[in-house]
């Protein structure tokens, strides 16, 4: 099943069938929303508001392990993460579509993991999103005609707040090419739940850096989100039959990562996580 995390107008595609809106089970509290299934040229599909629909939850109060594990829990093995993001470069215009490679987590008041006191894992996140997704997102977004970035480092702030011009030219320094608030934890706690992880990073603004760019303001931003609803819409109906279609998915290693990386041993383990991780490591810990 591809999972979809992303903005409300994602979601109103054109042939999603048998639609119905479902309240999702976590062991790890509530989920920003419901969640969207429905059927796409057959393709099963989930789609969670991150935000929550009208946009309720700000960034720093999403509860990504309770997203990633009611998603796990419906039976979804890919997601597409669908962000707003800043430009750190010149000549990544806003408009464009990014699909990024690489993140620097700069995010600070987040439950970051789905494993702790009792049950430990050490996961690889090295390489932390899936190339194989990320290659079906850039074929996908060729076909429907949409500008497209293959590759970049997407920065990840706390927020709420927009950067100062001093974070900005630093991050600019870090070679970092994209800025936004959201996919840290989200790609940590995909990556331990071993769901493949892939970001379409939508820019919006040029961030504070630009000479010749205003501040950044929600106006603007939503501005610029309202034009790229269309071209989001249009990348998932191209990509979602990439995905079904893909005999090499199930040997894709982001489906296995926990396979080495628990390092409790199993007559130490805590009872009650073992059971709160049934989902995200089930395959791993039934005895």
């Amino acid at each position: 099943m591809l999972g979809i995390i992303g903005g409300s107008g994602v979601y109103n595609i054109d042939g999603l069938e048998n639609t119905r809106w479902v309240k999702a089970e976590s062991a790890f509290g509530e989920p920003s929303d419901e969640i969207l299934i429905g059927e796409l040229a057959g393709q099963s599909i989930a789609f969670l508001p991150r935000h929550g629909r009208g946009h309720k939850i700000p960034p720093s109060a999403i509860n990504f392990r309770a997203n990633i594990d009611a998603l796990k829990r419906l039976g979804v093995t890919d997601i597409i993460s669908v962000s707003a993001v800043g430009s750190l470069r010149e000549h990544l215009m806003p408009g464009l579509f990014v699909i990024v490679d690489q993140f620097i987590d700069r995010t600070f008041a987040r439950e970051k993991s789905f494993f702790g006191s009792g049950l430990v894992a050490h996961v690889s996140m090295a390489h932390p999103v899936c190339h194989r997704l990320g290659d079906h997102l850039y074929a996908a977004a060729q076909q429907a005609g949409i500008p497209v970035a293959r590759g970049g480092t997407y920065l990840v702030m706390e927020g709420p707040q927009f950067s100062s011009l001093a974070e900005s030219e630093l991050y600019r320094s870090w070679n970092c090419d994209v800025i936004g608030m959201t996919n840290m934890p989200e790609a940590k706690l995909a990556r331990e739940a071993e769901i493949c992880y892939a970001t379409v990073a939508m820019v919006t603004d040029y961030d504070c850096w630009h000479p010749n760019h205003d501040d950044v303001t929600v106006e603007a931003i939503v501005k610029v989100l309202l034009e790229n609803a269309d071209k989001a819409r249009a990348l998932v109906k191209n990509v979602a039959p990439r995905v079904q279609g893909d005999a090499k998915a199930c040997e894709c290693g982001c489906r296995s990562v926990l396979q080495y990386a628990i390092i409790t041993a199993p007559e130490a383990r805590d009872p009650a996580m073992v059971e709160k991780l049934s989902a995200v490591a089930g395959r791993l810990l039934k005895k």
